[in-house]
């Protein structure tokens, strides 16, 4: 199928189609729903700019697993309680169930997703053909995507964003469906150049991968005066806090920033840590909290609204980001878009966002180095106008016309 393509315009690095009528299906299990809102923000921000460009339509599929309303769990007993249909800001979203059984069906959990969202898919297909198909997360996403395009003849795009990559190649099982599914996809969008790296290394071709990371929203994500943010949250206006943004799992590293604020929250007495997130790992982080001597400086609030992020990362004097691995974090661009610089672990695309030690410090995940990381940033002079402006050029606009450009090339060869 080819799309219509009214003009082709070329400039030295690329051809951009910049008249594309594109009819795209956004395929992914990582969706915000009206349950789980921030859940895959990133992937709603990049569509949402996507569809506002002028002849683009998106329609969202995003397939949740299916949970009997009568099974009472805390985990899973939300996930029943998200519609079939939604509209979630302003992209319609559809939720098929498909059949889940936790810690076992990993090897079957593509064909589950392709099983359970074949009628939806089918359905929309007949009623507004779409041109192709932008599947995000390459397994098990990515494998259902590319199923649903070979039966549909429709041209799949997929876009790895961390895990999908960074790990789930190690399992032998898995593997050979993510490089069948890397191997018959149309095209392929790595958010950073590392797992860029990791895909060639997994058997693609590199020309085959277009690196496009993630942007911001600059109407959300924009300097605050300091001591206004932190009046604003119902913190003292000249408190020094630090802030961390990420769910309490062990991969984002608080078992090792905890310890590592202990030891230096003697040398700075008026110090705060905020760590804003929800997980599993609580309990765990909880202990070290009061095991640290500091407890009543630590804080674990637990989840923040989106919106609201600006306001901690404005009033904080640095944030930090210590995870084992990251594809592109989002919160990384998000706290320089409002000025704060940031410490974060030396991994992934962490170094491709941190580009100079103006706009934060780059360190190893141990207690040590980041505990040496924190009290250097804590008593450096930033520019925080300079972070900030570089952080804003960076603007979801950017990203949505670097992704339309390359769903026209990749049907337009």
């Amino acid at each position: 199928m080819q799309l219509f393509c009214a003009s082709a315009r070329t400039t030295r690095n690329a051809v951009h189609y910049g008249d594309c009528r594109l009819r795209i299906l956004t395929f992914t299990t990582l969706f915000p729903n009206s349950i789980q809102p921030v859940h895959g923000i990133f992937i709603y921000q990049r569509m949402l700019h996507v569809a506002r460009r002028p002849g683009q339509t998106v329609q969202v599929v995003a397939p949740v697993p299916y949970f009997p309303r009568w099974i009472k769990s805390a985990r899973w007993g939300k996930i029943s309680r998200i519609p079939k249909k939604e509209k979630f800001g302003e992209l319609t979203v559809y939720h098929p169930r498909y059949w889940l059984v936790p810690g076992i069906s990993m090897p079957l959990h593509g064909l589950l997703i392709f099983l359970g969202s074949l009628a939806t898919v089918w359905r929309l297909q007949r009623q507004n053909e779409f041109d192709c198909i932008d599947g995000h997360y390459i397994y098990p996403d990515g494998f259902a995507a590319v199923l649903l395009g070979k039966l549909l003849g429709v041209p799949v795009v997929l876009s790895a964003r961390g895990t999908d990559v960074n790990l789930f190649p190690a399992y032998r099982l898995i593997r050979p469906m993510i490089r069948w599914s890397l191997r018959h996809a149309a095209g392929i969008i790595a958010v950073s150049k590392s797992l860029r790296k990791a895909m060639v290394e997994v058997g693609v071709t590199e020309k085959r991968i277009r690196v496009i990371g993630n942007g911001i929203d600059p109407a959300r994500f924009h300097p605050v005066e300091p001591v206004g943010a932190r009046r604003a949250l119902g913190l003292g206006e000249d408190e020094q806090i630090l802030v961390a943004v990420g769910g309490l799992i062990p991969r984002k590293g608080f078992q090792f920033l905890i310890p590592a604020f202990a030891r230096i929250a003697p040398r700075f007495p008026g110090l705060k840590l905020f760590i804003l997130g929800e997980g599993e790992y609580r309990p765990k982080l909880e202990s070290l909290r009061k095991e640290s001597g500091f407890a009543g400086r630590i804080f674990l609030p637990g989840n923040i609204p989106n919106e609201q992020l600006q306001l901690w990362f404005s009033a904080a004097k640095i944030s930090c980001l210590v995870s084992s691995r990251e594809g592109w974090a989002n919160v990384l661009l998000e706290s320089m878009a409002c000025g704060t610089p940031v410490v974060a672990t030396n991994v992934w695309g962490a170094p491709e966002v941190i580009v100079s030690p103006e706009l934060g410090i780059l360190v190893e995940q141990n207690t040590e180095a980041i505990a040496t990381a924190l009290e250097e940033a804590v008593q450096k002079s930033w520019d925080r106008e300079a972070v900030a402006r570089y952080a804003s050029g960076r603007t979801w606009d950017v990203v949505a016309g670097e992704v339309e450009d390359y769903l026209g090339s990749c049907n337009n060869p």
